[in-house]
């Protein structure tokens, strides 16, 4: 049954156990896409997880594959997809006809975000007669009604805001005013900053939606080194250690990644964290086995 992830948060809530889902991305190969719902669906549909979402693609690139995905798998697997939205090279009309496909293949789960310029990188410049802010998207699925909508939260602040972390804390809380809700976190590996940040939503701002760590379980030095100068994630100086010492290992990183990330979660959910959305990079051997350490599937 395709459900609200607004109900999903609450019920798990109420029955004191942590809220988990994951992320995919739209596979670019056939031979991706097939992997995905053959091997990586199945395994990973056996575990305590809730929802998932799919992402959308720099610049908006990938929106035609990401209703497709999203669809399969709510068709296929009866798991409720949370679908990303941006509002990157479309105009208000442009979104309203993305919104209202998905409502039509039975999407009730939206993430709002601002979005990625086209290529990943650059400067964010409005599309004239477009969204110019997540919290203006967020507002408008709001308004329309139908969708639990969430929306993206930066612990270090997002990379883009030069002003520092607390300005960028400051315009989440105006998304959800603007009817978030829940918030999703980028990536991190100090428990540390998710507390900071999830402490000052509540005490300066009043948050008191679901605020889910989103976190990556490490399978490549050169491909986490990447991914944290794109989104502005701090690596802890132990943690490069030892990927510094593990090099090409790909494996051993792997098993790292595995360690790392149990224990993160381990200490997140100890320390009140409502659950824990795992990046899984289209696999599903690391959060598989993360959540064996921690206790999951509990007969």
């Amino acid at each position: 049954m395709i459900r609200s992830i607004h109900d999903i948060h609450v019920e798990d809530a109420s029955a004191g156990r942590p809220s988990f889902s994951i992320e995919f991305f739209p596979p670019k190969t056939e031979e991706g896409e097939r992997k995905l719902f053959a091997e990586v669906l199945p395994a990973l549909r056996s575990l305590p997880v809730g929802y998932c979402s799919v992402t959308y693609g720099a610049g908006g690139s990938t929106r035609d594959s990401t209703l497709r995905i999203v669809e399969r798998i709510q068709h296929e697997h009866d798991l409720t997809a949370l679908m990303h939205l941006t509002c990157v090279n479309a105009t208000r009309e442009e979104v309203a006809e993305v919104v209202e496909e998905a409502a039509r293949r039975g999407v009730r789960n939206i993430l709002a975000l601002r979005g990625d310029p086209p290529g990943g990188t650059g400067e964010f410049v409005p599309t004239p007669g477009g969204f110019e802010y997540s919290s203006q998207l967020v507002g408008y699925l709001r308004d329309r009604g139908g969708f639990s909508i969430g929306t993206a939260g930066f612990p270090e602040g997002h990379i883009a805001q030069r002003l520092g972390r607390k300005a960028d804390w400051a315009f989440l809380a105006e998304k959800v005013r603007a009817g978030a809700d829940f918030v999703v976190t980028q990536l991190f590996f100090d428990n540390a900053d998710y507390y900071a940040f999830r402490d000052h939503m509540a005490s300066e701002h009043g948050v008191t939606v679901p605020i889910i760590p989103g976190l990556l379980p490490v399978v490549s030095g050169k491909q986490t080194k990447k991914f944290v100068e794109l989104c502005g994630a701090r690596l802890p100086s132990s943690f490069v250690d030892q990927l510094d010492r593990l090099g090409d290992d790909d494996a051993a990183v792997t098993e790292f990644g595995i360690d790392y990330c149990s224990r993160q979660i381990e200490d997140l959910i100890k320390n009140g964290a409502p659950g824990v959305h795992f990046y899984t990079l289209n696999r599903a051997h690391s959060t598989r086995r993360i959540l064996a350490n921690l206790g999951y599937p509990r007969g």
